[in-house]
Order: structure tokens, then C-alpha cells, then sequence
């Protein structure tokens, strides 16, 4: 195989009710270029294997997949740092297990875009939802301009992570805090758009799929922000001071009482949000 203009990076635990249709939305892309898919199994508990090995034996672009089954399980994010470090292409391309891509033409037409526009350092698609079955519009993220920076990023993701591409190895490593990081893709997307700014398509081009053991959308919304100030405080320190700024706007925002949200307990949710904070800095 020639060097890989894009790596598709994608890990799975478990996935077998959805792997096969994240891994087929990688094999039908049409492209004019070379692509690898890697494929990082963190020793799934369940036929997630068995399902990968006949789609190798079976696909005719099996060739396109460097398959690695871990003999342990290492956790998502030590799993994801060991999948992004195998590839090798100009970019990258995110999809994780259980989503998948609907657009054959997706990777040719975001690759043309950061070929053409070196500035841009991130370029992503709107998607679809898919949620008990039905496919709904996006609802989770926000509306965004065709152009954005690090500066709208700061404000809150609104990048899902089966739709982005990225020039590989902006930075030369991962910070240090990364591995523990609750929410691996909003730091990664922040890391690379110090380096460039951000290209939105609006095109429905893949899915994200909601459902019981999705690791971010199975919680709860208190779960959610127990675990996103402290996350905020740790990323900080990898960005200037005007994104720090914005950043401590968006902590500002969980952590300060409100009595207009719903359900709101301020005192009683800032003294855990502390406690959170204290035992991860």
C-alpha cells in the first residue's frame, strides 16, 4: 500500500450490534487518494471480533484495514491515543464505533477542502442523529458559520466526532492530561485549532448514534456537568489567555448560580463541582 493521504482512526468496545456499518462507511469512500483504516478493538466483551474478521475475510478493500485486537482492555482513552499514534496519512479522519458514514464522496470532498485551504487546520460536516431507530435532525450541537475558530470552540463542541478531518500531527505529542480526559475529542479539536481555523460543510454526510452505552449521552445532565468544569480546568492550561478567558466563561456559566435553569441547586452543585476539581488538579 502506498503512504495514506487520510487515516480513518477508529476504535470500538463492544460495538457489534453497530461495527459493521461504521467500518462498510469507510470502504465504499471514492476517493482519488490513498486511505487506512485503522482499527483499535479494546478487547471487547462481546462478538465485536468476530464481526471485523468476516468483513476482512469477505470485503474486497479489506486491504485498506490495519486491524489491532488488544489482548487487555486498555480503556477508551489510552485506546484512542494508541490508534492515533499508528496512523500515518497527511490527515485524519475520526468515526467511532457505533456511528458510521452515509456519503461515499465524504472524505474526497473534505480532503479537497484542506488541500485547497492550508490555513484551515479542521474540517467537519453537519450530520444526522439516530436515535430508538429514528433518524432525526441534529439537535445536540449548535448552528455554526461556514468559518470558525478557536475562539467559537472555547464557547462549547459543536463538532461531532464522526464528521471531522484534521491535518495529522499539528502538535508532537498529547498533553500529558489527555489520557485522563473524560471527553477526548472536544480537547483534540481544541489542541488542533491552535493551528488553524475551521471549515464547516453544510452537507449530512454520517450519523451519530444515540442510545443506552453511549459513554457520553447514556448520562445524565448533572453527571454531564460534574464532569465537564473540572475537564475545563484541566484543559486550560494547554491555550492562551483569551481562550483561557473563554473557557472560564463556559465554567462560569455551570458553577454560578441560576435560578432561571431548571432544577438548578447552586451552592449545593458548586461545593461538588470543587471537591471534583480539587481531586483531579
Amino acid at each position: 500500500m502506498l503512504q495514506p493521504t487520510v487515516s480513518v482512526c477508529v476504535i470500538t468496545y463492544s460495538h457489534e450490534k453497530f461495527i459493521a456499518e461504521a467500518i462498510n462507511g469507510v470502504l465504499m469512500q471514492e476517493c482519488d487518494f490513498e486511505v487506512e483504516l485503522i482499527l483499535a478493538n479494546d478487547c471487547s466483551s462481546d462478538n465485536t471480533d468476530e464481526v471485523i474478521q468476516n468483513i476482512l475475510k469477505n470485503h474486497h478493500r479489506a486491504s485498506w484495514v490495519k486491524y489491532i485486537k488488544h489482548k487487555k482492555n486498555l480503556g477508551m482513552m489510552a485506546n484512542f491515543i494508541f490508534a492515533m499514534q499508528e496512523c500515518q496519512g497527511k490527515y485524519v479522519a475520526l468515526c467511532e464505533g457505533d456511528d458510521y458514514w452515509t456519503d461515499s464522496l465524504k472524505l474526497q470532498k473534505q480532503v479537497d477542502f484542506l488541500e485547497a485551504n492550508p490555513n484551515y487546520a479542521i474540517c467537519f460536516h453537519k450530520v444526522n442523529i439516530l436515535h430508538d431507530g429514528i433518524i432525526k435532525e441534529d439537535t445536540i450541537t449548535a448552528k455554526v458559520p461556514e468559518t470558525t475558530t478557536i475562539k467559537d470552540l472555547a464557547k462549547g463542541n459543536y463538532i461531532h466526532t464522526c464528521s471531522v478531518v484534521f491535518r495529522n500531527n499539528l502538535f508532537p505529542e498529547f498533553p500529558k492530561y489527555f489520557n485522563q480526559s473524560p471527553v477526548g475529542d472536544y480537547f483534540l479539536h481544541m489542541l488542533n485549532a491552535r493551528y488553524g481555523t475551521i471549515k464547516y460543510i453544510d452537507e449530512i454526510m454520517g450519523v451519530y448514534r444515540l442510545h443506552g452505552t453511549s459513554v457520553w449521552s447514556s448520562k445524565t445532565q448533572n453527571e454531564r456537568e460534574l464532569i465537564w468544569v473540572p475537564f475545563l480546568e484541566n484543559i486550560k492550561p494547554n491555550f492562551d489567555k483569551e481562550v483561557q478567558d473563554i473557557l472560564n466563561a463556559q465554567i462560569d456559566f455551570y458553577i454560578k448560580p441560576n435560578e432561571k435553569r431548571k432544577g438548578w441547586n447552586g451552592g449545593n452543585f458548586k461545593n461538588k463541582i470543587i471537591q471534583k476539581i480539587k481531586s483531579l488538579i
